[in-house]
């Protein structure tokens, strides 16, 4: 199971980013972003908000809420749901709607490639 730590990792990773470079942005020393990667120091709330918003996920994802899902690393995946979150309710209906009929779509034709 992924902690706390090894997500802040894998999301600065995902940036391409050092710890120095993440310190930088955090206005703090790449010491203390090493120590939150090694489940040494635990941030505040908001220095967890802060993380997240710098690393392109959530904070849910950061403490495990959303411990399956690759989403909340991907940051242009993230920006696409916030984008669809962001629209009126019938384009967001229509949009996901489209978004689940090319899901199973895909889901059958796997289905069958396995036969």
């Amino acid at each position: 199971m992924a902690t706390f730590g090894k997500r802040v990792r894998e999301c600065r990773e995902a940036k391409s980013l050092s710890q120095q470079e993440l310190a930088k942005q955090m206005k703090t020393s790449y010491t203390v972003v090493g120590k939150y990667e090694r489940d040494e120091m635990l941030p505040s709330i908001e220095v967890a908000k802060n993380l997240a918003r710098l690393l392109d996920t959530t904070v849910g994802y950061l403490l495990g809420e959303a411990a399956n899902s690759n989403t909340f690393k991907d940051p242009a995946m993230l920006q696409r749901l916030n984008e669809i979150s962001s629209l009126p309710e019938e384009d967001k209906h229509c949009i996901l709607y489209t978004i689940d009929s090319l899901l199973q779509n895909a889901r059958t034709k796997k289905a069958f490639a396995h036969k």
